[in-house]
């Protein structure tokens, strides 16, 4: 069974940095695409971050590009998003997720396509 849950998530004041993490089972990194998306209230899904499976590349949002760093460690089946210079606009709640479909989820990270797997969210509050 795939397996997600997303923590780290806190208050900060904007300029600031804060580092989620995901645990992951059920799955290994060779054989899914995994990323970060985010919702905001009353706000649609906003992909952020995407390593695709077939050339480990890792895709970012321009809304985040330069100021999230997404990585891994295989050996602790867990996944970060390190998150600097943060503004009032990311406040969101933050999931991490998997897919294994056909679906370009990682090419069109700008836009945001459904992964098949995704666990409970963490709050990232941004304060001004």
């Amino acid at each position: 069974e795939v397996q997600l849950q997303a923590s780290g998530g806190g208050l900060v004041q904007a300029g600031g940095s804060l580092r989620l993490s995901c645990a992951v089972s059920g799955f290994t990194f060779d054989n899914y695409a995994i990323g970060w998306f985010r919702q905001a209230p009353g706000k649609e899904r906003e992909g952020v971050s995407c390593r695709s499976f077939s050339d480990g590349r890792i895709h970012y949002a321009d809304v985040v590009e330069g100021r999230f760093t997404m990585s891994s460690d295989n050996a602790k089946n867990t996944v970060y998003l390190q998150m600097n210079s943060l503004k009032p606009e990311d406040t969101a709640v933050y999931y991490c997720a998997a897919d294994n479909s056909a679906l370009p989820i990682c090419s069109y990270i700008n836009y945001y396509l459904d992964y098949g797997y995704y666990g409970q969210g963490t709050q990232v509050t941004v304060s001004s």
